[in-house]
């Protein structure tokens, strides 16, 4: 028998889970990776190297015999005839994971994309990245003063672990990664905001614990809207609603972290097993993580929709999709040893933590809520603990110290092929002096 695994390169963890448990089987699994895909853990601009972040999948898997990676762009999905379509093959299955991830959503403004991109991936982090860097380039070259304060005010869409990270990372580079290596611009002076349409940020957190870290985040100089709506997003500023009225801010920087949807594998499949997916495009699966009338047909990470017994959704979690792996492959394994699978999938919530900027985050394990530089070092040691290779880890434990000693980031190389002009008006005064004078 065999069984494909159609997943998200992010959801190795998911994939270890779900590889480790069926060891023991004679399956051939083969496990397709689709071109969605997201960092393994949050990504801080300059902070860490790729490489020492993100691990080839068939070195995760290299020991493991019977499993097969296979890179392919997946077309199609026929779960009539049990087979997943790529673009130059095709290959069929007795059982189909799919775990493909989630992407960016703009809420039906695809069109800000361009102008406010999102972190999904490590070629996301290099291009934001970039335009982080090459921001305080262009206004170090800038004469003109209210274009120079577009280029160093930075809006985080997304008041979330990943936009609240965002925003002290970038507070990090301002205030001290970069404090002395400009001649005309104080990188100190760089504005930064956070965009929330909910009435805190990290809304998912205890009122209180919310409070504390929107405190903890003014005093790293960083601006917190909330209850302020995104209307427009253009080249050369956000426009926002608040209550007060409309409001236009000036800025060559939007990154975007306000929402996800599900991979349009998901549309796919839902669409194969004649169910209706949710508005972000996630697949409604069992409590058995079943598609529809497919018993033999999972879905499981950011691309199903699952909900507990009492109908309360499981939150878009890595350890959601970890627990939904381990379960899946006992599942899978009992019913190939002929065993029944009567339990349904239950999560064990474990707890969830956000950093904020420097020795600060916020964590809730259990009814405990920690917020400070004890929530940090937590957050330190769980996402270190999620490293693949030991030897990453020891490069990154020693990173993150040097770091933490000499607020320097081992990562600053602005990459990219894209020509680059960051001096606009001059070059418009010198097109305008040419007309005039022939």
């Amino acid at each position: 028998m065999s069984s494909s695994l159609a997943a998200d390169s992010a959801d190795w963890r998911l994939l270890v889970g779900f590889v480790s448990r069926m060891s023991a089987s004679h399956w051939w699994i083969g496990i397709t990776f689709i071109c969605f895909s997201r960092c393994s853990i949050r990504w801080r601009p300059g902070g860490l190297s790729p490489s020492n972040i993100a691990t080839p999948l068939r070195y995760i898997v290299r020991r493991q015999a019977n499993c097969e990676v296979l890179l392919a762009e997946v077309q199609a999905i026929d779960v009539v005839a049990q087979k997943v379509v790529f673009a130059d093959d095709e290959l069929r299955y007795d059982e189909l994971v799919v775990a493909a991830g989630a992407t960016h959503s703009y809420f039906g403004h695809d069109e800000w994309e361009p102008n406010a991109p999102g972190l999904k991936t490590i070629a996301d982090a290099t291009k934001i990245r970039r335009r982080i860097y090459l921001a305080f380039e262009a206004a170090e070259r800038e004469s003109d003063l209210q274009t120079r304060q577009a280029l160093m005010t930075f809006v985080v869409v997304g008041g979330g672990p990943t936009g609240v990270e965002l925003a002290g990372a970038l507070s990090e580079i301002a205030k001290h990664t970069l404090k002395h290596d400009f001649r005309h611009i104080n990188p100190e002076d760089s504005r930064i905001l956070i965009v929330e349409a909910a009435e805190h940020v990290l809304a998912h957190y205890p009122e209180e614990l919310c409070n504390r870290a929107a405190e903890k985040i003014r005093s790293l100089g960083i601006e917190v809207r909330t209850h302020t709506k995104v209307t427009r997003i253009t080249e050369d500023c956000v426009e926002l609603s608040t209550a007060d009225g409309e409001e236009t801010i000036a800025t060559r920087t939007v990154l975007w972290a306000a929402g996800v949807q599900a991979s349009p594998l998901g549309r796919m499949l839902a669409e194969q097993c004649g169910v209706e997916p949710d508005r972000a495009g996630r697949v409604p699966v069992s409590r058995n993580l079943t598609v529809g009338n497919f018993d033999n047909v999972f879905a499981i990470g950011d691309i199903a929709s699952c909900s507990d017994a009492s109908g309360r959704p499981f939150p878009g979690l890595a350890p959601v999709a970890m627990q939904q792996g381990a379960y899946v492959a006992g599942s899978i394994t009992a019913k190939v040893n002929g065993k029944a699978v009567n339990d349904p999938f239950r999560y064990k919530d474990r707890g969830t933590m956000a950093t904020i900027g420097r020795a600060a985050a916020v964590a809730q394990v259990g009814k405990r809520q920690f917020c400070g530089f004890f929530a940090w070092l937590l957050w330190l040691v769980v996402h270190l603990m999620q490293i693949v290779q030991f030897q990453n880890r020891v490069l990154i434990l020693f990173q993150w110290g040097w770091n933490y000693l000499t607020f320097n980031r081992s990562s600053r190389i602005i990459t990219g092929e894209d020509h680059v002009v960051l001096v606009h008006h001059k070059q418009q005064t010198e097109d305008k002096n040419e007309e005039s004078f022939p």
